[in-house]
């Protein structure tokens, strides 16, 4: 277990109740928010072919937190579901959630780098903003291949690297694109553990798919909600420079049948 595995799992047992309120913070008027990738006019889609049907599926998330994705993919569908995540308080909601929904998903504690997974059980993977959690997001994506089936097809989606460049308070790049990847980030001064995220470039992304032995299909950079600009842009980039800028880069990637 590396260092930034414990830190990460320290702030997210820590963060967990706080982040959930956030997330779930529009609840007395509207239902949990349950986005999954495999919503053919949801977040991640890119055409006819991406995202492919979870109906009738065997699914895996790898890092689902509190299991908004998990429960989603469930109820689109999905023959069978499985949540990994690192943080026993993150599954206790995710637990909450998939009964708050009746929803069939099973979550299980585990590194995504060793899941507790049997080998070619799973048609479909994903995994939105956790790799960038990760020290050896190779071994991750390795993970991700053993437990898909041949054919298979895996979304990785990651904060985009682009906008993680800049401070988002004075708009400033805070660190260069190819510099080295580790950063800590205080997300509550109260907390004993920072959160340790890891920044990598585009080409490093695609690499660790393809070395895997993933083919990648598309390319994902869905526009910020809110964040629509016009050629120009000034009035965006003078509220806050990162709105000129996706939040999140997508990988559909996927295994040849053998």
């Amino acid at each position: 277990m590396t260092d930034a595995h414990r830190e990460n799992r320290r702030l997210w047992n820590e963060w967990s109740d706080a982040f959930q309120a956030l997330w779930n913070a529009e609840t007395d008027t509207y239902p949990p928010p349950v986005p999954t990738p495999f919503d053919p006019d949801g977040h991640a889609a890119t055409g006819p072919e991406f995202p492919p049907s979870a109906e009738g599926e065997a699914v895996v998330e790898l890092g689902c937190g509190g299991g908004q994705g998990s429960v989603g993919t469930a109820l689109a569908g999905a023959e069978r579901v499985v949540g990994v995540d690192i943080s026993e308080d993150q599954l206790r909601h995710a637990r909450r959630l998939r009964d708050h929904y009746g929803a069939d998903a099973r979550f299980v504690q585990g590194d995504v780098t060793r899941a507790p997974l049997a080998s070619d059980a799973f048609d479909l993977a994903f995994s939105e903003a956790a790799f960038q959690l990760v020290a050896d997001v190779e071994a991750a994506v390795r993970e991700a291949r053993r437990v898909l089936r041949p054919g298979g097809t895996f979304y990785l989606a990651v904060m985009h690297p682009f906008r993680e460049l800049i401070d988002p308070d004075d708009g400033a790049p805070r660190r260069g694109y190819h510099a080295p990847p580790r950063r800590e980030i205080e997300i509550d001064e109260s907390y004993d553990a920072d959160l340790v995220a890891f920044d990598r470039t585009v080409s490093d992304l695609h690499r660790a798919l393809t070395d895997a032995g993933f083919v990648v299909e598309r390319l994902v950079e869905p526009e910020p909600e809110g964040g629509e600009t016009t050629s120009e842009g000034d009035a965006a980039a003078a509220a806050e420079p990162r709105a000129l800028l996706p939040d999140t880069l997508g990988f559909w990637a996927r295994l040849d049948a053998r």
